[in-house]
């Protein structure tokens, strides 16, 4: 498979976006001419090919791994879905970060948690378990990043919506949850989710009980 048919593959209708990124771990000479054409495509192929590099990201991050300022660049792309896929593969490549090169990153990566994007805060959020179990001494100034989401103000078809931020929460108590063995300040973290038992939001309300019931000491 030539590198110009696996772009043609991967942007083509009905591409098996799984299949695909396992034939590209197998050959990944093909790697820098996909990281090149999703930087550069103007197309709807710029969808695919992030799927295929977000998978690889997953399955053998070290594949990717040299290509991760291409990544933190597209933190601050306008394309929301491009910038998803970014926030979730920069926390897949920490698991191999030898050269630290997440931790300069640290604070703009965190920066949109408290708005105005509640999907992009989240995308952050659930990704932060990742990060920590691949860099354990981060683990407490990503919890307190993640606790910004009680003052965050995220909109809705251009309006304030508190709900957006009960969302976020919830998202929280999960992350929270992946990580309390490892957290310093559990109190601090205890005291966030017990908060919650009163959130308007119902699912929130049975996350922090099913939370509690399981960190909380009797």
């Amino acid at each position: 498979m030539s590198n110009t048919s696996i772009l043609h593959q991967i942007s083509g209708k009905d591409a098996d976006v799984t299949a695909l990124a396992e034939q590209v771990i197998a050959k990944p000479g093909q790697i820098p001419e996909i990281v090149a054409a999703l930087t550069i495509e103007k197309s709807t192929a710029k969808y695919a090919y992030e799927k295929v590099l977000r998978f690889i990201s997953q399955r053998r991050p070290e594949l990717l791994y040299p290509y991760f300022n291409a990544f933190t660049d597209l933190l601050d792309c306008d394309n929301s879905f491009l910038k998803w896929g970014a926030i979730m593969t920069i926390a897949n490549l920490t698991a191999v970060d030898t050269q630290e090169k997440f931790e300069p990153l640290f604070d703009r990566y965190y920066a949109p948690i408290t708005g105005p994007t509640m999907v992009t805060a989240a995308n952050i959020i659930g990704s932060s378990a990742k990060i920590a179990m691949a860099k354990p001494h981060l683990t407490d100034a990503i919890v307190r990043q993640i606790l910004r989401v009680q003052k965050a103000k995220y909109e809705h078809h251009a309006r304030p919506s508190p709900e957006c931020r009960n969302v976020a929460i919830g998202q929280a108590i999960d992350s929270f949850d992946q990580l309390f063995d490892q957290i310093d300040d559990k109190a601090t973290v205890l005291r966030f989710v017990k908060k919650q038992l009163k959130n308007t939001r119902k699912p929130v309300v049975k996350k922090a009980e099913r939370f509690l019931r399981k960190h909380r000491k009797p």
